[in-house]
């Protein structure tokens, strides 16, 4: 008989639905030894949270996450609130011993992100930082092929990731709908919201960044205030772009802004060794780019792999190969390798310690920034 593993879900907007999704999904396509039970959902505004426990099958409904931590009943903590939450949420779910799947990016700075890591370490917890793209297959497939030693030694990655939806002056700041645009609820703007998500895969398949030199930019200075209804000033950052050295002695160069019309979730990134290169784009996930120079002269040339082969990294457990799979099975994938780790023992990426990781990168890049020089890790 499966066990069950409790579920408290700490937010109930976008993520928590993807999240959701996963849980209620996974055990008909993966084979664990734990069965997930949507048990609480808990949120600011009862109306509304009862309205998602009832959409998503949730047993309980809270308006207290203190309430969520210290429920017996409660095996795992998600954590699907604004940045500024992140912390005290994990470190009291850890010292009562609870599992955490935390949403990235981990804290609102490496300061916290290092508490909140020590804390589930000292607890001994299972802990994973949110960073789904990991699970794409064709991302997943990407790694595997870097780690083969396909592309040889590396000599740049690159990556971006372009939205547009805060071009308009009249998009508030802060409150529920926006609070991404509110440094007190998100810490920073696009380096931790999107290049977070970069720097993640940067780190996991191509090693430690050594050194930065980044610039950002704020294209509107003032917004309305959701809370004061005033117009205040905006010091979460629009843009950002950043060079950096890799501990392998790659080149890096990253790009992250909410300006670029046209772009809703522009997500790429390129990977360029001595025997060939990689590359991947959001826009079609279930395809991964590679060019082999040891191909036939020529015969040479960037070939197209549909990822959708069984022996694909987690393909085989979806449809008949050639039928693609999107975006919410990346959850899926994270949900199946977390609860299969429950079993094993072995921790599965990105932890806590990873997240710590990337949110290191994301300081040195804004404190870069703001010297407008280079800074080292």
């Amino acid at each position: 008989m499966k066990k069950r593993l409790n579920i408290g879900m700490i937010g109930y907007g976008f993520m928590a639905r993807t999240h959701s999704n996963a849980y209620r999904k996974v055990g008909n396509f993966f084979d664990l030894e734990y069965t997930p039970v949507l048990k609480t959902v808990c949120g600011l505004v009862e109306e509304e949270a009862r309205a998602f426990a009832a959409r998503w099958g949730y047993e309980k409904v809270e308006t207290d996450w203190r309430k969520v931590v210290e429920d017996p009943a409660i095996d795992l903590i998600e954590i699907c609130v604004p940045n500024n939450f992140h912390a005290q949420i994990a470190i009291a779910a850890a010292k009562a011993g609870k599992m955490i799947v935390c949403e990235k990016p981990l804290a609102l700075n490496a300061a916290e992100a290092l508490a909140m890591t020590e804390a589930v370490e000292a607890a001994g917890v299972p802990n994973l930082a949110s960073f789904n793209y990991r699970r794409i297959p064709a991302v997943t497939l990407a790694k595997q092929m870097i780690d083969e030693g396909r592309l040889g030694k590396i000599f740049h990655y690159r990556a971006n990731f372009l939205q547009d939806w805060t071009i308009s002056a009249d998009v508030p700041q802060g409150g529920m709908a926006t609070w991404r645009l509110d440094a007190k609820a998100a810490g920073s703007g696009v380096t931790g919201d999107l290049l977070a998500h970069c720097i993640d895969l940067a780190l996991w398949q191509n090693g430690p960044i050594t050194s930065v030199n980044a610039m950002t930019e704020i294209f509107v200075k003032e917004r309305k205030s959701v809370e004061s209804g005033k117009m205040e000033p905006v010091v979460i950052d629009d843009a950002c772009t950043f060079f950096c050295r890799f501990g392998n002695g790659s080149m890096g160069n990253f790009e992250a802004t909410r300006y670029a019309r046209g772009h809703k979730a522009l997500f790429t990134f390129e990977i360029n060794g001595e025997f060939g290169s990689l590359a991947w784009d959001l826009h079609d996930l279930q395809r991964l780019a590679y060019f082999n120079h040891n191909d036939e002269g020529i015969t040479r040339g960037w070939r197209s792999i549909h990822v959708t082969d069984g022996d694909h990294p987690y393909m085989g457990k979806w449809w008949v190969p050639g039928l693609a799979i999107g975006y919410e099975h990346s959850f899926v994938h994270q949900a199946a390798d977390f609860i299969e780790s429950l079993s094993t023992g072995k921790p599965v990426g990105a932890t806590f310690r990873d997240g710590m990781e990337t949110q290191r990168v994301c300081d040195a890049v804004l404190d870069s920034a703001k010297s407008g020089t280079w800074v080292n890790l």
